[in-house]
């Protein structure tokens, strides 16, 4: 299997339109196989062990048919990077056509993130704002925080305030009961994710399907927890987040707007996205032959994007693909 990903695959690099978390630039592998074209892009600095997940996802999507689709079109949120300014976050914000609720970055310098979120206040009055803090505060700081931006109006939820399960339960027992937590590192980056004991730490599931190790795999997480979920994105291409939008459309309908409209923070990419009316449509991406010429990566990064792929299939990566029983 291993030498039919490396026939296969092509490597582009997609620029970003603003720095995302000091992302200028997104590295994406993609190789086609029998059921489509699957996407292996983790970050550039997660090693082969923590990259396992992604390349058994990509190669799911390549082998696998995704479930039947629940329903044709996925809400979607608008994702604001952190950045200041009225003329800036106005333009992100025009990125999302119809989107009625905004991510805002948050989890810096707290005087520039209210600036954001009041930024956001003025410029978009009726958006339902949740903040992401990438699991930058500790307890005090986040009860702090969360104190400070609540006097600016209500948020959805807050997405990882703090990096552990006893920080974040913690955390919920100092607030009121209305301000609602969201997990996502602490479920994507743990060893056995189905292990965890979300109760009093945890309102809202955030599905990666990548960094989970597919469609199958988060429909299993999402089911063993028992809690609203929303399915996020990991700033992948067209292909990768055409397999988000298949896992989306495969759960019950949220209450909440999925984060997979971050291929509007790219200045390029392999296929067209559309966002519509705050939704995008559920259906196969075809990545364009001229965009992976154009868009290809160097010989010699071609070279170590193949000496990755088999570097995490050695990893794990191929026992976990022979325990489920793939062939190609």
């Amino acid at each position: 299997m291993l030498d039919s990903i490396l026939e296969s695959l092509h490597v582009v690099d997609l620029p970003t339109k603003t720095n995302f978390r000091g992302v200028t630039s997104r590295e994406v592998a993609l190789f086609q196989g029998p059921a489509g074209w699957g996407e292996f892009s983790p970050f550039l600095e997660y090693s082969p062990k923590e990259s396992v997940p992604w390349l058994v996802s990509a190669v799911e999507a390549a082998l696998i048919s995704p479930p039947t689709p629940l329903r044709d079109s996925i809400q979607v949120n608008a994702t604001l990077p952190a950045i200041n300014g009225d003329a800036e976050i106005a333009e992100v914000l025009s990125w999302y056509p119809g989107c009625t609720t905004v991510k805002i970055k948050v989890g810096g310098n707290l005087i520039q993130d209210l600036d954001r979120i009041g930024s956001v206040r003025t410029l978009a009055p009726d958006i339902k704002i949740r903040i992401d803090v990438n699991a930058n505060w500790s307890v005090d700081e986040a009860f702090r925080a969360i104190g400070a931006i609540s006097e600016i109006g209500s948020i959805e939820y807050v997405e990882q305030p703090c990096s552990t399960l006893d920080e974040l339960r913690e955390l919920k027992r100092k607030l009121p009961p209305t301000v609602l937590i969201a997990g996502d590192e602490v479920v994507r980056k743990a060893s056995h994710p189905m292990e965890l004991n979300l109760a009093g730490a945890v309102d809202i599931v955030i599905l990666k399907v990548a960094p989970l190790g597919g469609i199958k795999r988060s429909l299993e997480i999402a089911k063993k927890h028992s809690l609203p979920t929303v399915v996020s994105s990991a700033l992948e291409s067209a292909v990768g987040i055409s397999y988000g939008l298949a896992l989306a459309s495969a759960t019950l309908e949220s209450q909440y707007a999925c984060g997979l409209a971050t291929g509007a923070l790219l200045r390029a990419d392999v296929a067209a996205s559309f966002i519509a009316q705050g939704s995008m449509k559920v259906g196969v991406v075809e990545p364009s032959t001229q965009l992976l010429a154009s868009l290809a990566v160097s010989q010699e990064r071609l070279d170590w994007w193949r000496g990755r792929i088999r570097d995490t299939w050695l990893a794990g990566s191929q026992q976990w693909v022979e325990r489920e029983g793939w062939a190609w």
